[in-house]
């Protein structure tokens, strides 16, 4: 009897409860709903980088007409003492490079770093791959410090019959060792992150990036992510004499092991942190021990020139703080941390590996 009433007490409280228990009419999507979060831990909001630093990743398309007086004072905010520009070409021109070199010399050459680009289209002409070793010595002999290639390559350049120009192509060979000859690194963007080539479903961790720029997807592309980043592991691996500075962590940010065996296996290959710093700052242990390992290395870089989303990656680096926002929900939708990395390993990643492989950097802007 006893124990018949407590049954029929406690079902009737959970009646009760489920009595009070409202539904809530209110729906809302994934992309609007982002609270602030409540924790109550030290913040440092850093503007300004400890130390003077150089961004190997930027993209500067006005350079020839620029006003680079103005872009040095917001350098200076930001404690960037050389800005590397990757569109040297513009969209391909040549005399966009010589204008730009020559806004550069006039402005401030110190703090200015041009490289050149190459337009791989007209590969099966005969002369091509003579006219663009000219063209890349000419372009150094003006001032042009290296050569970005563009993520086209590998993706959508296609010859005159139609067929995708592959990345580790034999007839751009002499390219690479020319550079190596040259003295001159070779920054380069291959492919874009893996899970732009997975089903847009909600197992894909890049779904609201993808579905605010649907233009990003390659879930239907005829190549795949692993064909376009083997190719190019097979240049690094041909050419040990050109240094080539794999752009955006080489899209295994979110693989620092694999990262880390790449460098193992390929001692030309560097890399930088463009557009990928919300990477590193989701695991701040992880990416603090491959930093300190791989410290010689890495090399810092934005990507896009928004001033503002720079502290971001000043805030992982430099502090030790915890649970903050990323400045894009759609790359980011989770926290950063920050790892805290000693001066010895911020000097390196800040500017003195880039001062070892960019040629004709002022050191003497930097502390020793």
């Amino acid at each position: 009897m006893k124990r018949c009433f407590v049954f029929t007490l406690l079902a009737w409280n959970i009646i009760v409860a489920c009595a009070q228990e409202k539904p809530l009419d209110d729906k809302m999507d994934f992309e609007d709903y982002d609270p602030p979060s409540t924790l109550v831990v030290p913040e440092h909001h850093l503007t300004r980088a400890k130390f003077p630093f150089i961004d190997v990743h930027n993209h500067q398309f006005n350079m020839p007409t620029q006003d680079l007086q103005a872009l040095t004072k917001e350098m200076d905010k930001l404690n960037m003492a050389v800005m590397v520009n990757l569109s040297g070409r513009g969209r391909g021109s040549t005399e966009h490079l010589d204008r730009s070199l020559e806004n550069v010399k006039k402005t401030n050459p110190k703090r200015f770093i041009v490289f050149t680009n190459m337009d791989f289209a007209a590969i099966d002409d005969p002369e091509w791959q003579g006219r663009m070793l000219k063209q890349l010595e000419d372009d150094v002999k003006k001032g042009a410090n290296g050569l970005k290639i563009y993520k086209s390559l590998g993706m959508f350049t296609q010859d005159s019959k139609g067929n995708r120009v592959h990345i580790d192509d034999p007839r751009i060979d002499p390219i690479w060792d020319k550079c190596g000859e040259l003295g001159i690194p070779v920054l380069i963007h291959a492919a874009d992150p893996k899970q732009f080539w997975q089903p847009i479903d909600k197992n894909n961790e890049r779904w609201l990036e993808l579905k605010l720029h649907p233009g990003r997807r390659h879930d239907t592309d005829p190549v795949s992510w692993e064909t376009i980043i083997a190719e190019q592991h097979n240049i690094f691996k041909k050419h040990p004499k050109t240094k080539f500075i794999n752009a955006h962590l080489g899209w295994y940010g979110s693989d620092l092991k694999k990262l880390g065996e790449l460098l193992d296996k390929f001692p030309n290959m560097y890399t930088e942190i463009g557009a990928v710093i919300a990477e590193l700052g989701r695991q701040p242990r992880a990416a603090k021990a491959f930093l300190t390992k791989y410290q010689d290395r890495v090399l810092f870089g934005k990507d896009s020139w928004v001033p503002e989303e720079y502290e971001t990656y000043f805030r992982v680096l430099e502090t030790a703080d915890e649970y903050f926002p990323y400045h894009k929900r759609y790359h980011a939708f989770w926290r950063m941390y920050g790892l805290d990395l000693p001066d010895d390993v911020l000097k390196k990643i800040y500017y003195k590996n880039a001062l070892k492989i960019v040629p004709n950097i002022d050191a003497s802007q930097f502390p020793k």
